[in-house]
């Protein structure tokens, strides 16, 4: 397979040195720490609709990405053909006209694109809400809007103003013509199939209770598969032609998005919560074709039994693997350093939970912050999930106080905040740039990295804020170890350490994978704009989280290539 950004590389190698073959970087300069991978490099970020274009290639819409990639499924090829410094900012769902033009809905600027059989660019539409369906009908072009009382309309790419079809769909997506004529395409919400002439006309629902419906696909035989967007892989297979008949299998892919079937009537299925690409048998049985792996990964956190958990923007995940646990009786409810949840390889899948971004352990329990403005308490054992706070913005980091208490980093409000265990909030600091990530020392002082200040700030008693090193590039991650406070430097891709008791700093590691790829960065402005699209989250920018483990080494987020990492100490300076 070729390397996600069109080389023959192997898949799981990326930039700065790092290779998942050997899980070291080698020639490592004196007194850096060693580093260990823990999970191949994802070659697709996110895999959201999927279409066979007239070369035969697989062509893969990678929402978080910002880009398009096409799958030889014979020789194994993985290329970029829209990259992500392109027009398109955000493509979700593709199809393929009569002529060999790709169609690609960019759902958060609400545009449609035609890109030409020679590879040219024409904005075919604008001003739409969160397209997302897509397909074609020989030459005819029809989009679908991800929204409460969302359209369905026509496109003309040759000119000639969209015209709406039907209203009123409870969130649409991915849709197609059927053996008779007809769009089939889901409403997300009420877990019902609806279908339309293409002329227009009345929609008809053909299908209820339906299990979260994502995508409606057809195969060779005329049979309707509904794909379901759950934690369970569910696939619901309707013969709404023949006999009526319902037949529904569980694959275990953790968030379906879409499918479609080769000339062999092979389905082929795609996830938006791990990416990948995987062949799934009638039975439900599945074959790997691209390895699934991270979206993220975002915040990082490590529970008592060696357990990595990461907030992956749609899910809770982590490496499969558990770190080494120091020696001793595990701690009550820490899983005795087994990974828990739905095997994917090298990367299991806790929990769907979506939008999260910071995570930490506390006892048997994690704390969450999603983009949605909330703050949430997991209990992994029994699955439930408590809002403590809502409505804030962009809330980052999180950790925990002596007391019980959660510290969150507010990015978007410019505040540190405490969350007592009644859920009372209060306001430990305000008027910071970005504050990006917290932790607390042993003294219980909480720390707090400024993203776009550059800095590393304390807060004091006063609510006053103190400088602990500034001038630094885009400092994200945050975590104390012992009297060494360490930051993920994400403008100059490496690791600071910071001592709390002379002030002096140092690299700990450097052209670490971090950042924001391989969709290119908004302006900070534009990215907070791009946060929410029409009441749904949008596009998120990056955030590298650490955590210390308890043998001495740290964890980072690998999330400019869908990674974890492991730092091992590097032994006295």
């Amino acid at each position: 397979m070729r390397g996600p950004r069109g080389t023959d590389a192997p898949a799981s190698a990326y930039p700065g040195g790092y290779d998942a073959g050997n899980g070291h970087r080698p020639g490592l300069p004196e007194g850096r720490r060693p580093v260990e991978v823990l999970n191949p490099a994802n070659p697709l970020w996110g895999s959201n609709g999927i279409a066979f274009g007239p070369d035969g290639r697989l062509y893969v819409a990678e929402f978080l990405g910002g880009r398009i990639s096409a799958l030889d499924l014979a020789g194994g090829g993985l290329d970029v053909v829209v990259p992500a410094d392109g027009p398109v900012r955000s493509p979700d769902d593709l199809a393929f006209g009569a002529d060999g033009s790709m169609y690609i809905a960019d759902l958060v600027p609400g545009r449609v694109w035609r890109r030409g059989p020679g590879g040219e660019y024409t904005l075919v539409c604008e001003g739409m809400e969160n397209p997302n369906g897509i397909t074609c009908i020989g030459d005819r072009l029809f989009v679908n809007e991800m929204k409460m009382d969302g359209r369905l309309l026509e496109l003309f790419p040759d000119g000639g103003e969209p015209v709406v079809l039907a209203e009123g769909l409870a969130l649409g997506n991915a849709m197609q013509r059927g053996p008779d004529g007809c769009l089939y395409y889901p409403h997300m919400v009420t877990g019902q199939i609806w279908r339309l002439s293409p002329d227009g006309g009345v929609p008809e629902m053909v299908a209820d209770r339906v299990d979260r419906p994502v995508a409606v696909r057809f195969d060779r035989g005329g049979v309707l598969h509904v794909l379901s967007l759950g934690p369970e892989g569910i696939v619901t297979r309707i013969d709404l032609h023949g006999t009526g008949s319902r037949t529904r299998i569980t694959s275990g892919v953790v968030g379906l998005d879409n499918a479609a079937f080769d000339a062999e009537n092979r389905m082929f299925v795609s996830s938006y919560a791990s990416g990948g690409i995987t062949e799934m048998s009638p039975d439900g049985r599945t074959r790997t074709i691209v390895p699934r792996g991270f979206d993220g990964p975002y915040g990082i956190t490590i529970d008592l039994g060696g357990t990595v958990y990461a907030a992956d923007h749609y899910r809770v995940a982590g490496p499969s693997a558990p770190l080494p646990v120091l020696p001793g009786p595990p701690a009550p409810g820490s899983g005795h350093g087994e990974a828990r949840g739905s095997e994917e390889g090298d990367v299991t899948s806790h929990l769907l939970a979506p939008f999260v971004h910071g995570i930490v352990a506390d006892g048997e329990l994690l704390h969450l912050t999603s983009q949605f403005g909330d703050v949430r308490t997991l209990d992994p054992g029994t699955g439930s999930l408590r809002t403590r706070v809502s409505g804030l913005r962009r809330p980052l980091g999180v950790a925990v106080g002596r007391d019980g208490s959660l510290v969150v980093a507010e990015a978007g409000g410019g505040r540190v905040l405490s969350v007592a265990a009644d859920d009372t909030v209060t306001v430990l600091a305000e008027g910071l740039g970005c504050p990006t990530d917290v932790a607390l020392d042993a003294a219980g002082r909480v720390y707090v990295s400024d993203e776009r200040a550059g800095a590393v700030f304390r807060i004091e008693p006063d609510a006053t804020t103190a400088v602990v090193t500034e001038g630094l590039a885009a400092p994200q991650g945050l975590t104390v170890q012992g009297d060494t406070l360490y930051t993920v430097e994400t403008g100059r891709r490496g690791l600071r350490g910071i001592s709390l008791t002379t002030g002096a700093s140092w690299t700990e590691a450097e052209d670490l994978p971090v950042g924001t790829a391989p969709r290119t960065a908004a302006s900070p402005t534009d990215a907070e704009s791009e946060l929410f699209s029409h009441g749904l989250p949008g596009l998120a920018p990056g955030f590298a989280g650490i955590a210390a483990a308890p043998d001495g080494s740290l964890v980072v987020s690998g999330n400019a290539e869908g990674t974890v990492l492991r730092l091992t100490p590097s032994g006295p300076r």
